[in-house]
């Protein structure tokens, strides 16, 4: 008997979720729209749900279809959070997400980020020959970055961070050793101290939601550098407002609170600040890291094996 798994995606996706993918498995097309989307088949053990949630019609607040969860026992998410999901959702017994998925990615976003800062691009490309050279730079070399939410992400940008030898230190929920060598675990009241960058990479969860408000940043050092690819939600927007006109270097957001932002928001003129539209986990090999990360978890759903990237629903990622 097949094993049937259905999916929410265009053809183009489809077809190359499901390239390579041996034994008796049936992928079944639901479309891409809500009226087809959520139309899952009673014989459906597993669904891919579209991460263009708004093509689908998905949302915090969808009722649940009716019938749900069907059959199902396994739906798998390519995003890495789960906070835009209805709580319907996690009904199904298993529920993955592609944890680690956008690494690679998103570490290198961040050491842009800091040499973009560090190195003042682009304001030090000369278009003339006024002002030359009156930019001072600075060094990653020697500088601390602190890691907040030490995960997958947090890991894959330390290691990067290591090899330009910056000091780095992170903190976490659980407590123990961050599993690189090198890198220090730190309360969070001390790693803002200390930090001259400081990346927010938690997941956003009740706990973590608005946790680098104004106390937490009046904490940071003179010139620090707040980066964001985390969730918008984990900085309160009008306390960095008021350390950016007092204190703090600057901010590089890839998320922001609320995404997209209106049209003439500050945020977008500040001087100190630098917004990308929530694409630091872009890249052309981006959907190839997907695509294995499900076909391998498909293997061990096949093969009565603990699944990567596991949600706890009451941890909240």
């Amino acid at each position: 008997m097949s094993l049937v798994v259905c999916h929410q995606y265009d053809d183009g996706r489809a077809g190359s979720v499901g390239e390579g993918v041996l034994g008796d498995v049936r992928f079944v097309a639901l479309g891409t729209t809500p009226e087809t989307a959520w139309a899952i088949p009673h014989n459906a053990e597993v669904l891919l749900i579209n991460q263009n949630s708004a093509a689908i019609g998905l949302h915090k607040a969808m009722a649940a279809p009716a019938g749900w969860p069907f059959n199902l026992k396994w739906v798998h998410l390519r995003s890495t959070g789960i906070d835009k999901y209805p709580d319907w959702i996690f009904d199904v017994p298993t529920v993955t997400v592609n944890r680690g998925g956008y690494a690679v990615p998103i570490s290198e976003y961040v050491l842009a980020a800091m040499l973009s800062f560090a190195k003042h691009m682009p304001a030090i490309w000369a278009v003339d020959s006024s002002g030359w050279r009156n930019h001072q730079l600075a060094d990653l070399s020697g500088q601390t970055l602190g890691i907040v939410g030490f995960g997958e992400i947090g890991k894959a940008i330390a290691q990067r961070a290591l090899a330009f030898d910056m000091t780095v230190v992170g903190t976490r929920r659980s407590p123990g050793p961050l599993g690189v060598e090198g890198v220090a675990s730190l309360p969070l009241d001390a790693l803002l101290r200390n930090s001259d960058h400081v990346v927010l990479s938690a997941p956003l969860t009740a706990e973590t939601r608005g946790m680098i408000d104004a106390a937490a940043l009046n904490l940071m050092k003179p010139g620090a550098h707040l980066i964001n690819v985390g969730r918008g939600a984990l900085l309160d927007t009008e306390a960095l407002r008021t350390a950016l006109d007092g204190h703090l270097g600057g901010a590089t957001l890839d998320v922001t609170d609320p995404e997209p932002l209106p049209d003439g928001h500050w945020l977008f003129t500040h001087p100190k600040v630098r917004i990308s539209p929530h694409i630091s986990g872009s890249s052309q090999q981006t959907r190839q890291r997907a695509n294995a990360y499900f076909r391998d978890n498909l293997e061990r759903y096949r093969n009565r094996v603990k699944l990567q990237g596991e949600v706890n629903r009451d941890l909240g990622y």
